[in-house]
């Protein structure tokens, strides 16, 4: 008898250690879906001037070197 009431006690403690944490894991998910990030990055801060180069601006600032094909 006293087995018995120990597996359950055990098995009611597993339960409410995991809707603990599927709680804590929704609550956790829901701050980070408030959060919009615009660059991967965000503590970086680069001056002005200096963002990210658009496509057209890298490839014109490629320079062939060499003779290779």
């Amino acid at each position: 008898m006293e087995t018995l009431i120990a597996l359950a006690a055990g098995a009611l403690l597993i339960a409410f250690g995991m809707r603990l944490i599927h709680r804590l894991n929704a609550q956790h998910d829901a701050r980070i879906a408030a959060h919009h990030f615009s660059e991967p990055f965000p503590a970086i801060i680069r001056p002005p001037g200096h963002s990210h180069p658009t496509p057209t601006a890298q490839a014109s600032r490629r320079r062939l070197t060499g003779t290779w094909p």
